[in-house]
């Protein structure tokens, strides 16, 4: 169950890509994919980010495991800076945070079966003392994200796609974590099955007092899912809430017109109940020279001169005073 204990904290995490170019391939500029992001995740809580394509949600789900080296800031896991860990350290950090990737096709090796797939993390870090330990743990797993024991002969191309993330689930979870990063976990599954992994992954949570940064582009999922949600921009945190508020009143304008674009399926809603369809003009800027002032601005439907000069601070915007509602925006109301 989530509690007030804070788990991981992000402070000012920036990340830069060198970009080289010239006969010495010097360095001639960079893509800032994150930057100056802060954020907190309590213990047994999900936090879902969202945003479109490129705006730095994978990469920031990167450097918080150190999977990416973060060009500044600070990542604070259990009270400890992890930021600059030595590789001894990080190796036995590892038990406690994993990843879900988004490619269930992709990130399993073809050649690995089922069993050396799962008995691999066990075996790195020394889980099992006996073969018999390793396989009484492997098919603990297999039970526990809902697939059958024969599978642990079987090769990832005789799995469908469902199948094949339920294993992903499973490796993540053979060295017992305390939290994952799930990268778009969903986005390559069937809707059907989409469901079905999402239930999983709320079960494993309650089972197994599991934290988790849910990162996605489907707000839908993200929002039958998370306990608070992150959205992101071109690097940038724009508006962070609970789910409920988030979705129930939405501040910032980019927020505003991603809700928006959600379809609705039920046909009985009348048009004028509708929500108004929210058209953002032109395209996201280039990361490699984000706009001066908010970098929202050269889409926003409420733009003001100040918005093109000086870059909004983020503030509370909360009603009731006890759930933080940030948002970063000159307007927001």
């Amino acid at each position: 169950m989530e509690t007030q204990e804070i788990l991981l904290s992000v402070r000012d995490l920036v990340k830069r890509f060198p970009i080289r170019g010239g006969v010495f391939s010097r360095e001639i500029g960079s893509v800032k994919a994150v930057s100056g992001i802060s954020f907190d995740i309590r213990r047994g809580e999900t936090l879902g980010l969202v945003g479109e394509s490129g705006c730095g949600k994978s990469t920031l789900g990167r450097c918080i495991l150190r999977l990416l080296e973060p060009t500044s800031g600070q990542i604070i896991f259990q009270g400890q800076d992890i930021t600059h860990l030595e590789t001894g350290a990080l190796r036995k950090l590892r038990r406690k945070m994993q990843i879900i990737f988004q490619d269930p096709y992709a990130s399993l090796n073809p050649r690995m079966t089922v069993e050396e797939i799962l008995g691999e993390p066990l075996d790195i870090h020394r889980l099992c003392r006996t073969r018999e330990d390793r396989k009484r743990r492997i098919t603990q797993l297999l039970d526990l994200c809902g697939l059958r024991r024969e599978a642990i002969s079987r090769y990832p191309h005789e799995f469908s796609g469902g199948q094949r993330q339920r294993i992903c689930i499973a490796r993540a979870l053979a060295v017992e974590p305390e939290f994952i990063v799930c990268d778009e976990p969903v986005s390559a599954l069937d809707v059907s099955i989409q469901a079905q992994i999402i239930n999983l992954m709320q079960d494993l949570q309650k089972e197994l007092g599991l934290t988790y940064l849910f990162i996605a582009h489907d707000l839908r999922v993200v929002e039958h899912i998370s306990t608070r949600v992150a959205v992101m921009y071109l690097g940038k945190i724009a508006e962070l809430a609970t789910a409920e508020d988030l979705y129930a009143q939405p501040k910032h304008p980019y927020t505003k017109a991603l809700l928006s674009a959600i379809p609705i399926p039920d046909p009985n809603i009348q048009a004028e109940q509708r929500q108004e369809r929210i058209i953002l003009r032109g395209d996201v800027p280039s990361p490699i020279q984000p706009p001066d002032g908010c970098y929202f601005h050269p889409r926003c439907p409420i733009v003001k001169d100040n918005c093109r000069s000086a870059a909004p601070v983020s503030q509370d915007l909360s009603r009731d005073g006890k759930n933080v509602h940030d948002v970063s925006c000159h307007y927001a109301n």
